[in-house]
């Protein structure tokens, strides 16, 4: 089987996807700093026994980058659009990170048109303690480029210091941050209170659709709570700590993940 690349015109841009296989179908979504190729090396462990789909979101990778106000049901409606146009009533959504928030966000509002989740790592949920890392984050990509010019300003002195090591490191991370604009803006430069109404902690109790959760056990202590959070208050989920995970999981250990991923939904449509 050859993997296809196609794209379609939706109402709000232009998206591209790579697809292959036949069988139950399965949409990933990628993460926060991705495209949909991260999801190749799952797809090839995969693509004997379904029909893959993976798609790269609005804003992202080959996909158009419209200038519109981003925002997490942007995404959804975007998803909607795409699966009504393939004729794709009824799927597995796979997320992993940003892709989870917006795989949730969707079955929470199409439920019937989901068969199953699987959500690695997910965003989209509130972490205890995790507000000043969101507002260090913010205010590194913030517009005006505030931090930036601080942060140039300052470094002389640092390094004459010899404190300048820190200074680089958010000089590095500010920059791999803007190489993926879409997600800055949806995850750090909107209204705090409009990323929060987007939120799912509230909803989760809706969300009556099979669903595995995977986190890496080396993750960050936040992304660990996201993902106990979305088991803990989701009716049928079941969540899969993976010991010696960080949180690229679909990148570094891609055969567990697909055998994660294969075991869950053969349950499903046992």
């Amino acid at each position: 089987m050859t993997l296809r690349n196609s794209r379609i015109k939706l109402s709000q841009g232009q998206v591209f996807w790579r697809e292959i296989g036949q069988g139950p179908s399965l949409v990933f979504l990628h993460g926060s700093w991705s495209d949909s190729s991260q999801w190749l090396p799952i797809i090839e462990h995969l693509s004997q026994d379904y029909h893959c789909l993976a798609l790269d979101l609005l804003g992202f990778g080959d996909s158009e980058r419209p200038k519109l106000h981003y925002s997490i049901q942007v995404e959804v409606e975007c998803l909607m659009e795409y699966l009504e146009a393939l004729h794709l009533p009824s799927v597995y959504l796979v997320g992993h990170s940003l892709g989870g928030w917006i795989a949730a966000s969707y079955a929470l509002k199409y439920l019937d048109q989901v068969r199953g989740l699987v959500l690695i790592a997910p965003e989209g949920v509130q972490a205890e303690g995790n507000r000043g890392s969101w507002q260090r984050t913010r205010w590194l990509v913030g517009r005006p480029p505030i931090a930036h010019t601080l942060l140039r300003a300052l470094y002389p002195l640092a390094r004459l210091m010899g404190r300048h090591k820190g200074i680089e490191q958010a000089l590095k991370q500010r920059q791999q941050l803007l190489n993926s604009p879409t997600a800055c803006r949806l995850l750090f430069q909107r209204r705090r209170a409009e990323i929060q109404a987007e939120l799912l902690q509230d909803n989760l109790d809706w969300l009556k659709v099979p669903t595995l959760i995977v986190q890496g056990g080396k993750d960050s202590p936040d992304a660990i709570a996201r993902s106990k959070t979305y088991a803990g208050k989701s009716p049928y989920a079941q969540l899969q700590i993976i010991d010696q995970g960080g949180h690229d999981l679909p990148e570094t250990l891609p055969d567990l993940i697909a055998r994660h991923i294969d075991d869950f939904v053969q349950r499903v449509e046992g």
